[in-house]
């Protein structure tokens, strides 16, 4: 069989599951999802080997050491995907809810109800974490999935393939809800994205470079979330003590991931008082400054490097942060809108009404007051987990979930109206 008709059959079996997907009852899903958090309990030593061997082939490979960090499912991470399945499994079930209904002149009433999409690929690099994720979330939603992981995750992906098909078994589910692939062949993604009879959605996950790639060659539609360049605003009516938390919390807990702080605008008003301690913090953390001259005037003496043009539109994944002081809330917002990338926001103010205008005004698909930039996250915003997160506007917008997996459709009760 050639690679062409691989994938088509991949993609077949997918589109044949989907169908009972579309189907299955809540209960049945749910017993699924257990069986695999139960899976990853018991299979904890055949994972953590299997990672063992990808982390070990990155690291002399010479990967960064945040994408390292990324490929590492530790005990947390296993804790955390864990817990994540039984949140999905708790979830209320999107399928075959009724959003709303209304009654027509002719008395027909017409409603919307929510169904499965039907087969999603799943494109992704590094993060083993995400073929959890997504076939947790993919499962609850009626889905079938198709997962691509990265060559750097390859023993990672598929010893958590093995596990998620043996749970699937053992409920009694179509296996082919959830395929990982066995190769990471670029020619084996470029098939996939030509089937757009079969597969329904495309989610890439990973750096800028492939998220362009696959957007130009897919012919099937595309979430796309090209990069995350997240900004912290502190307010003139900042508490200095809070914002400096937020500030090191949102750079420094983990740099490496798509909510990590990149830029840092801080109103002129306050910066004399809070910029001297935010530097220093962030300095003795290992943290490089890229600063624009009216920063460089408030930093203490910790050193810095000038920002150029390119800073403001970085996103770094990596100890690095841009520093900029801005003359008013509006200059920050017009920064984030010409920089920014429709990812996160956060505004650390005392003011209620300086928050709300930021709220209100910021287009980003999150934005905060007074919290880390980290909290950007499906897990955290009480999602149970993350399929991705959009940073275009059709059909979802920010961390997705198990109803953004869904779409509507229409139903209709008459009794005998025929159109004139």
């Amino acid at each position: 069989m050639s690679l062409t008709e691989e994938m088509k059959a991949v993609a077949r079996r997918a589109k044949l599951a989907s169908n009972k997907g579309a189907r299955l009852a809540t209960p049945d899903k749910n017993r699924a999802l257990l069986a695999i958090a139960d899976g990853i309990l018991n299979g904890r030593d055949a994972l953590v080997a299997a990672n063992r061997l990808d982390v070990e082939a990155a690291e002399k490979s010479g990967l960064a050491p945040a994408m390292v960090d990324r490929l590492k499912l530790s005990p947390k991470v296993l804790e955390t995907m864990v817990k994540g399945l039984r949140e999905v499994a708790a979830l209320p079930d999107p399928v075959g809810t009724v959003s709303r209904q209304w009654v027509r002149p002719n008395g027909m009433r017409v409603g919307k109800m929510r169904i499965p999409l039907g087969v999603i690929l799943i494109i992704y690099e590094s993060r083993p974490n995400v073929t959890v994720d997504a076939a947790a979330l993919c499962l609850k939603a009626g889905n079938a999935v198709i997962l691509r992981g990265g060559k750097e995750a390859i023993h990672s992906n598929q010893a958590l393939g093995e596990i998620i098909r043996a749970a699937l078994q053992a409920a009694n589910l179509p296996t082919d809800l959830v395929q990982v692939l066995q190769t990471t062949d670029r020619t084996a993604m470029e098939e996939l994205l030509k089937l757009d009879e079969e597969i329904d959605l495309v989610i890439p996950r990973g750096g800028e470079a492939l998220i362009r790639y696959v957007a130009e060659k897919s012919r099937i539609p595309v979430i796309k979330h090209y990069k995350g360049v997240c900004h912290v605003y502190v307010d003139e009516f900042a508490d200095v003590r809070m914002a400096d938390d937020i500030v090191f919390n949102g750079k420094v807990q983990r740099p490496g991931v798509c909510n990590a702080l990149e830029t840092l605008l801080v109103n002129e008003k306050i910066a004399a008082k809070f910029l001297p301690v935010a530097a220093k913090r962030l300095h003795e953390a290992g943290v490089e400054l890229r600063v624009c001259p009216e920063t460089a005037k408030h930093l203490g003496g910790v050193p810095s490097k000038p920002a150029t043009e390119d800073d403001w539109y970085a996103e770094y994944l990596e100890l690095i942060l841009a520093v900029r002081v801005v003359p008013s809330l509006e200059a920050a917002i017009e920064h984030i809108d010409t920089y920014g990338s429709h990812h996160t926001e956060t505004i650390v103010t005392e003011s209620y009404s300086r928050s709300q205008k930021f709220l209100r005004d910021v287009n980003s698909s999150c934005v905060f007051l007074n919290a880390s930039t980290r909290f950007s996250d499906g897990f955290e915003l009480g999602l149970g987990a993350e399929i991705g997160i959009s940073t275009t506007k059709l059909h979802a917008y920010g961390p997705m979930g198990v109803e953004e997996l869904t779409t509507e459709k229409f139903f209709i009760y008459g009794d005998g109206q025929i159109r004139a």
